[in-house]
């Protein structure tokens, strides 16, 4: 499964209402480190495909919801389970590094 573009308005439904662990990824086009973990989201979503969701928000589209997370700077990534976050990192990672975060916390 491909990541998915979740907005402010789906925010809650896709993240917070979401039967499966979940992780966000606030991003901008501009950002080059977002861009660099673009791809290994991508495909960590395929490989890890019912265990875990990955959604991307853009925040210059979408400012509410990193502004309700307390985002910062980015890359920012949040974890959420049973609608509520579990883990969370700011910055580029390796692929491998991602992946660990991601099973350790779900």
């Amino acid at each position: 499964m491909a990541t998915v573009a979740v907005t402010d308005s789906t925010f809650d439904a896709e993240v917070k209402n979401s039967d499966i662990p979940v992780v966000v990824d606030f991003w901008a086009e501009w950002c080059g480190p977002c861009k660099q973990i673009g791809p290994s989201l991508e495909e960590l979503s395929a490989e890890m495909d019912g265990k875990v969701k990955i959604v991307k928000v853009n925040v210059d589209e979408n400012p509410n919801s990193p502004a309700q997370m307390g985002v910062r700077g980015i890359p920012a990534l949040f974890i959420f389970k049973d609608g509520q976050v579990v883990s969370n990192m700011a910055g580029a990672k390796p692929k491998a590094a991602l992946q660990s975060w991601i099973e350790d916390s779900i």
